[in-house]
């Protein structure tokens, strides 16, 4: 089954939940209204059907290839990114001062979901470019911007981020690749780095990678790490002193070259100076803060490719659905075997991965749009408040996302049954790539605890308690509503609003006095936040539809809305209070069993 673009529905977000009229206000983004993002997700939508998705399931049966050190991508993907890149798509949400188009992230999110969608593996590569120019852009000097940034967008060139290594995990502090400055202002790296996305592809003529590394006599810890722009070609038009010595065979994204990259060994320069030639981003020792920028680009870009997936999941499911004809309907709607689809648990599940990528779709879409607002706004407090909103999203939309979309992709193979199981059906293909997305960027822990400590107990649960005050807004309007949908999910959302709230008040009571208690209800406390705000936007959802239908539009794509958000409340966020009990009433148990018991 091919790939279509929900195009209809992100424009839908868009307008309705999102406010792309208040981001079209916005300095800058004058002509970026919702007539452009039609045009352009129209074209997005065609570009990613007709040449990116065919690509998918060709680089699952065979994926990149090693050889002395060069990486070969899935035959197409090379003229597909050239395709990509000469479309215009990387430099899509990047300055036009460097080439690029300057649209808002609102409308780059969308896009960037079509791509996901179409073929994760490939999608890979212009995330963590678009990673690196964000970081350079904030953190760069204007040589190392002039330099890299206009080549990236073009695509000439790709980016990486290069943090892990085999002793550190996502411990950064254990990071051990060492800089040694030069008389010159240059730095020679020495070190491997591992689980580099793209850290080696035939796609581009040039790779810039980023490198967390120490400078030689730097203090120890997370504080003694800087950021450095390391490219695979020098300006002279030599190899730098950096090379592949494997790639990664992974469970899914099986057509993404994951490489393990050796810097300072002497295999590409014989003859010449050791260690790989690279420049100093920005200060000593302030590398961790730099690449943070990258890395929370990178996390949110994540949280998109969960949605992306689970809509992958979800067209094909339903498409197996409606042609697999098994067993007759239990009320006797058809005399005989009907498709799959009449049956109440198949649509049960069809309904859960529509409602829980729909909920994520406009949790992800309603961020962006404040962190155009958060960038862009001409009042100082209006910027400061999407700013921590923007912040407080990012750890929901990777973490409740990705998770998700593993639920989605697993249902995916449930609806197609056995043949769900057999390669050949592509159903597993989603479930194998989804897993990567809880891990990649920042476990769903990490994500947890980032909510947990950064984004709730340090400003004593401020922004938490103001996301809850929005969400009662939204609930008064649904009181004012006498629909059946509306009073159900008016219900639903307050019982939500009132467990965050329970939950919020116990991580900033408990969280310095008893922080085991806390941390061990982080990945559900996430779970909890998320499932809130993606419900809140749910119930938004509702009220959308609900008006334009009464108004006359599109009646059947407003009444599956309603639908879907109806099922959303009562069969996805009416889980949210049993959530709040296990972290506020279930701390013990997690911690309770000596550790020689296990």
């Amino acid at each position: 089954m091919s790939y279509r673009a929900p195009v209809k529905d992100m424009l839908f977000v868009m307008q309705e939940l999102a406010g792309i009229d208040a981001v079209a206000a916005l300095p800058g983004h004058e002509d970026h209204g919702l007539d452009t993002a039609a045009a352009v997700l129209e074209e997005c939508a065609k570009f990613n059907e007709g040449v990116v998705a065919p690509l998918n399931w060709e680089g699952d049966k065979a994926p990149s290839s090693l050889k002395d050190g060069s990486v070969t991508t899935t035959t197409g993907f090379k003229a597909a990114f050239r395709q990509f890149a000469e479309g215009g798509w990387q430099g899509l949400q990047h300055p036009a001062e460097f080439g690029g188009q300057g649209l808002p992230k609102l409308i780059g999110a969308a896009c960037n979901e079509m791509v996901n969608s179409a073929n994760l593996s490939f999608a890979l590569c212009p995330l963590l470019t678009d990673g690196a120019i964000e970081a350079l852009l904030t953190a760069g000097t204007p040589e190392q911007q002039q330099t890299c940034i206009p080549k990236m967008i073009s695509g000439e060139w790709t980016g990486t981020m290069n943090l892990t290594e085999p002793q550190a995990g996502s411990d950064l502090s254990l990071v051990r690749t060492r800089a040694e400055p030069q008389p010159d202002g240059t730095y020679r790296l020495f070190g491997t780095k591992i689980f580099i996305t793209y850290g080696e592809h035939d796609m581009a003529d040039n790779i810039v990678h980023l490198v967390l590394a120490r400078v030689t006599g730097a203090p120890e810890g997370v504080k003694g790490i800087s950021l450095f722009v390391c490219p695979k070609v020098l300006p002279d038009g030599t190899r730098n002193d950096v090379h592949c010595v494997s790639i990664e065979h992974k469970l899914g994204i099986k057509a993404s070259p994951t490489a393990v990259l050796q810097y300072g060994d002497g295999i590409t320069r014989p003859g010449g100076a050791a260690g790989a030639v690279a420049t100093l981003v920005g200060q000593e020792n302030r590398g961790l803060e730099y690449m943070f920028i990258m890395m929370n680009a990178a996390r949110f870009a994540v949280g998109v490719q969960g949605i992306a997936l689970a809509e992958r999941a979800y067209q094909k499911a339903v498409a197996y659905a409606r042609d697999r004809v098994q067993s007759r309907p239990v009320d006797g709607s058809v005399p005989g075997a009907a498709a799959i689809i009449h049956h109440p648990d198949v649509r049960r599940m069809l309904m859960t991965m529509r409602a829980h990528t729909e909920a994520c779709r406009a949790l992800a879409l309603v961020a962006a749009a404040a962190y155009d607002a958060a960038h862009a706004h001409p009042d100082a407090a209006v910027r400061k408040d999407n700013q921590a909103f923007y912040e407080f999203m990012v750890p929901l939309v990777k973490g409740l996302s990705t998770e998700m979309s593993l639920e989605v992709a697993s249902l995916g193979v449930q609806v197609h049954g056995g043949m769900g199981f057999i390669e050949e059906t592509g159903a597993a293909q989603y479930l194998r790539d989804a897993k990567i997305l809880t891990i990649y960027e920042g476990t769903t822990a990490i994500q947890a605890n980032d909510l947990v400590g950064r984004k709730t107990a340090r400003d004593g649960g401020t922004v938490a308690r103001a996301v809850a005050a929005r969400i009662e807004a939204t609930e008064a309007e649904l009181s004012r509503r006498d629909s059946v949908a509306c009073r159900a999910m008016r219900g639903r959302l307050a019982a939500a609003r009132q467990a965050f709230l329970d939950t919020v008040d116990f991580v900033v009571a408990r969280g310095k006095a008893d922080p085991n208690a806390v941390f061990a209800g982080s990945v559900p406390y996430l779970m909890l936040a998320g499932t809130t705000v993606a419900g809140w936007q749910m119930a938004r959802t509702l009220i959308a539809a609900e008006d334009r239908l009464a108004a006359g539009e599109d009646a059947g794509f407003m009444r599956a809305k309603t639908v879907t958000a109806r099922f959303y409340a009562d069969h996805i966020l009416n889980k949210v209070p049993a959530l709040r009990d296990s972290i506020v009433e279930g701390a013990d148990a997690v911690t309770a069993l000596p550790l020689e018991a296990f």
